[in-house]
């Protein structure tokens, strides 16, 4: 059992040592050797490596070594998924700002070795959905006996860009007492014969060759001097400007101070200013107080940068939600916010769950807690909760901004996979990548009556593996809000939902908003569009009981109810701003169990073209590398499916890379070779026309 960070920090300070520590050194069980190994997320020590051999399942490498074109993982690792950019809605509730406190998140996805590429087959994973309240993520690990140095994996770079979020890669050079070797930090900081930093280059290589945003300095490593600092100083403002040049950024640790020894501060102040200086933010140690972090940011305005880029840490591995925080020395709910927070570990809201209690399920209603609040609604937060979850101070984002935007609320991990509402996998799965943009208010139920419940669930899907579900009485109209967007919708703009009711009856209508609401915690100004049969104007198709409907957004299309109600939402050659998305259902029937399996905005639709060259890289029995050349023009991702003798297909893996890695292979029904379906995936969902794969067994 890994131990908790208090324990650790107990144990630590026994040997003088504290600070930030990810998960101990753990080895991962690899097959037999062979061609086709699994690829892993990447991880390195500077130059100089472990006296002795690597444990099972680890690889010691250096990154002074690494070149790109040599790394056989590198096309499973590389993000594809840009940055987008987000906006900020007006807030749902009146105690959330914008342009105050951010949030940052060290998060620890798996152990530093052998931690899976592309994702596993597992619904029991740490599946992020709420990038809404995120400003920088931190793929937090490293570990003395298996690489100091590590590059998220795709999949959560990729998750992570949909909702606009920053990911760095993680430097630990760890306390003395778990292994650290000051040797390392020398080797991080080491000149060539002109001056330049070697290692500072080959981060911001690493970087741009795996696609993600830049790097967390966290230098643990005592026994140093003024020398050492002073060329950690030097290495670190290189980094920074190499970095800044390929819009990457650094943030620093508050541990190594300009002397050379570590000597955490809790604050800012003259012993680690200069860093500070040298790096886009930085994280300030657990130690802060109420005094301390109102200084630090005195001391931040007066060298002209935010006090808001500052992370004041706080740590949440041992008790989540249940942690006790001074909030008001931080976000303070009468005056300016005071510094941004960084929480330490808050993949808690999965590893606290007993082995029994993780399924999906369990595992959202424990994150919605830690990022939302007790209340289940974020525009009304319960001021008598002690824990002031992000929401409550902190305005969400989102980065629905384009045209076509489409959902199927996958968020990232299922118990099965599901295709046009049928299943084409039993196997449980998780592939951040293939996570969609999810609601960022969850869940915001307006009604004068019962509220029902409303959450992501796993039993059924349209596609992927989950899907919006509704489930109460409905004694009055419920309007639930999706999303926050900023569509511009024009004459042949049109709207799509797919859903099924599994109980009751309801009438179902679309909400619409062409403005923003008219202040914090008041709701959009919602057109109610009718989504039932009797609209003469809907076209609507029935697959395995999911019905899905596609609606213009122009008069005389619909008659609505509610705020322009009758002028539509585009009119001529007039162009309007679609502002926000939700639902209405009235029960007719009750009580009411009502999925949403699909939702989008679009004007036309194009297939994607087909990716080309798709070809097996190596094999080894009944695991493969597949590798093929990217489709033209925009895709989401790719999948592969198994096409089966008697002509049925089973899905096997989803991707947004050029490369797939498929393990545990056997022939079916006397087959001599199995045959595989590669499809490009656009944004609305829609696929390209299969290419084959065949590998003879």
């Amino acid at each position: 059992m890994n131990p908790s960070r208090r324990t650790v920090l107990a144990a630590a300070a026994a040997a003088g040592a504290a600070g930030l520590l990810p998960w101990p050194a753990r080895a991962a069980a690899r097959p037999p050797a062979g061609a086709a190994t699994p690829p892993y997320a990447s991880y390195w020590y500077p130059d100089s490596l472990p006296a002795g051999s690597p444990g099972p399942g680890i690889t010691w490498r250096s990154l002074k070594d690494w070149r790109a074109a040599d790394d056989p993982d590198l096309p499973f690792n590389a993000a594809s998924v840009p940055l987008a950019t987000r906006f900020t809605p007006v807030p749902a509730n009146t105690t959330a700002r914008s342009g105050q406190a951010r949030v940052q998140a060290l998060v620890s996805f798996g152990p530093t070795s052998g931690n899976p590429s592309q994702g596993s087959a597992t619904a029991d994973y740490y599946a992020l959905t709420h990038w809404a309240y995120l400003d920088e993520l931190v793929f937090w690990g490293g570990s003395a006996g298996e690489g100091l140095i590590l590059a998220p994996n795709a999949p959560i770079v990729d998750a992570a860009h949909r909702h606009g979020v920053p990911v760095l890669g993680n430097i630990f050079l760890p306390p003395a007492a778990y292994g650290g070797q000051l040797q390392w930090t020398r080797d991080l900081v080491q000149q060539d014969a002109t001056g330049h930093h070697p290692l500072a280059a080959q981060l911001v290589a690493v970087a741009s060759a795996h696609g993600f945003d830049g790097w967390f300095v966290n230098a643990e490593t005592g026994g140093g001097n003024t020398s050492l600092g002073r060329a950690m100083l030097a290495f670190t403002e290189e980094l920074r400007t190499l970095a800044a040049a390929e819009g990457q950024r650094v943030t620093w640790y508050d541990a190594m101070t300009v002397d050379g020894t570590v000597d955490w501060q809790g604050a800012l102040n003259g012993r680690n200013e200069a860093f500070f200086q040298e790096a886009d933010d930085m994280f300030v140690d657990f130690r802060w107080s109420a005094a301390t972090l109102a200084a630090s940011g005195t001391r931040a305005d007066g060298l002209g940068r935010s006090r808001y880029e500052l992370w004041a840490g706080v740590d949440v591995e041992s008790n989540g939600s249940g942690t006790p925080v001074d909030w008001d020395a931080i976000v303070p709910a009468g005056k300016p916010h005071t510094a941004s927070i960084g929480f330490y570990r808050p993949e808690w809201t999965r590893n606290h769950l007993p082995a029994d209690r993780r399924a999906p399920e369990d595992f959202h209603a424990a994150d919605d807690r830690f990022w939302t609040g007790r209340s289940p609604d974020p525009t009304r937060p319960d001021p008598d909760d002690p824990w002031r979850a992000p929401a409550v101070s902190v305005a969400d984002r989102s980065t629905v901004t384009a045209l076509p935007f489409a959902t199927v609320f996958n968020t990232g991990h299922g118990l099965r996979w599901h295709e046009d509402g049928a299943v084409t996998s039993d196997a449980p799965w998780n592939h951040l990548g293939l996570q969609d943009r999810l609601p960022s208010r969850r869940w915001v139920v307006r009604t004068a009556g019962e509220r029902p419940d409303v959450s992501f669930d796993f039993a059924d899907a349209w596609r992927g593996g989950s899907s919006v579900l509704v489930d109460g009485e409905l004694d009055q109209p419920v309007v639930v809000d999706l999303y926050a967007t900023r569509l511009p919708v024009g004459v042949n703009t049109v709207a799509e939902l797919t859903y099924r009711t599994d109980a009751g009856a309801v009438n179902i209508e679309l909400a619409v908003a062409t403005a923003e609401p008219g202040g914090a915690g008041t709701p959009p100004p919602y057109t109610f569009l009718p989504v039932n049969p009797g609209n003469r104007h809907l076209r609507a198709r029935s697959v395995n009981g999911w019905r899905t409907v596609t609606l213009p957004l122009t008069p005389p299309a619909f008659t609505g109810t509610g705020t322009d109600a009758d002028a539509g939402i585009a009119t001529g050659a007039r162009t309007r701003t679609l502002h926000a998305l939700g639902v209405r259902l009235t029960a007719t029937e009750g009580p009411v169990r009502w999925r949403l399996g699909g939702l989008a905005v679009r004007d036309d639709v194009r297939a994607p073209a087909a990716p080309t060259a798709a070809r097996v890289t190596a094999a080894n029995g009944g695991d493969l590398r597949l590798a093929w050349n990217a489709a033209r023009g925009p895709v989401r991702h790719y999948e592969l499916h198994r096409l089966l003798p008697d002509g049925t297909r089973r899905f096997l893996a989803g991707t947004c890379q050029r490369a797939c890695f498929l393990t545990g292979l056997r022939p079916e029904q006397g087959e001599t070779a199995a045959r595989f379906e590669l499809r490009a995936v656009g944004e609305l969902y829609n696929t390209s026309v299969p290419v084959t794969v065949t590998h003879p067994w």
